[in-house]
């Protein structure tokens, strides 16, 4: 049995360093309740850009660039020690933390942000890092498309991991990808929510026969920094729920056994047993005995895509 926590808290919105710390304290309370592995929601470093949903197209051009200078000033770079105190956590807890976070890239231009999920093994190493494919609608004015290096199920003392990031779910061959590498579990932070999402995830689990964790984002508007530009007008009341959360769990083939957890801040704990997954394919193994090679084939290229060689 491995016993998971989904951290379903707002982080320090705009501000890295400390979204990190609150991270790492997090980690620390949910090891000392058990948790062997600690997941994040989509974008927590330095918070997911909710803006960009309210923002006028062409009419607050000048404000979506001075917000955008201050989310790239906090993004994440991989290759510098920003998170470090996380790998540190995970040493000192011995888990496992999956993370999402706006990352800036930082080997060529080093302007553009993704939007990232990573995997921290518990001897504090970078296991794995994912780029979102496929940014949804205004997300394209905040995130470049990421490629399938990172596309993979990585084995954690926990189980085998593998994640998508909000509607790369909604992708059948995205998520075949992780289907024919054996994944158990399936692991999608996310900023979308309600019941017709959640729907989406069990079926996952049904078809995957793997274990989903949805960890999804809470956000209230009281959240938004005070020093946010123009807040009173895009964000008047500070009440609001932005986004209600709704972070869940689901067992292979599609029963929720944790959460929903809606306009709710706090852990959401379950113990899961990655045996239950072998099991469950006996009748339906969607890349195994119920494939057909013969019909179908799927090729991922796996290979960064980059605009620029140096020979």
């Amino acid at each position: 049995m491995t016993k998971l926590a989904i951290v379903q808290k707002a982080p320090v919105f705009l501000d890295k360093e400390r979204t990190i710390t609150r991270a790492v304290s997090l980690v620390a309370e949910a090891a000392q309740s058990g948790a062997e592995l600690v997941i994040f929601t989509e974008a927590f470093i330095p918070g997911y850009p909710a803006w960009i949903w309210r923002l006028r197209p062409g009419g607050d051009y000048g404000l979506s660039s001075e917000i955008h200078n201050r989310l790239l000033k906090n993004a994440v770079n991989l290759e510098s020690d920003d998170l470090k105190p996380l790998y540190d956590a995970a040493k000192q807890h011995e888990v496992t933390i999956v993370c999402g976070m706006d990352e800036r890239e930082s080997q060529l231009s080093r302007a553009t942000l993704y939007n990232t999920v990573v995997v921290i093994g518990p001897d504090g190493t970078l296991v794995n890092r994912h780029r979102k494919l496929m940014p949804t609608n205004p997300e394209r004015m905040v995130w470049g498309f990421g490629d399938a290096t990172g596309l993979k199920v990585v084995d954690t003392p926990a189980g085998r991991i593998g994640t998508l990031l909000c509607w790369e779910n909604y992708m059948p061959l995205a998520r075949y990808a992780l289907y024919a590498q054996g994944v158990e579990i399936y692991i999608a932070p996310t900023y979308d929510s309600g019941d017709g999402w959640i729907g989406s995830l069990q079926h996952i689990a049904r078809e995957g026969c793997c274990w989903v964790v949805g960890s999804g984002n809470i956000i209230k508007a009281g959240d938004i920094p005070d020093d946010f530009p123009e807040k009173t007008r895009l964000y008047p009341d500070s009440d609001e729920w932005v986004n209600q959360g709704d972070s869940v769990v689901i067992a292979p083939g599609g029963a929720i056994v944790a959460g929903p957890m809606r306009k709710e801040e706090g852990l959401l704990y379950c113990d899961i047993d990655c045996a239950r997954v072998a099991e469950s394919k006996r009748a339906f193994d969607v890349a195994g005995h119920y494939a057909r090679p013969d019909i179908f084939t799927l090729h991922v290229n796996t290979k960064m895509q980059t605009p620029v060689r140096f020979d």
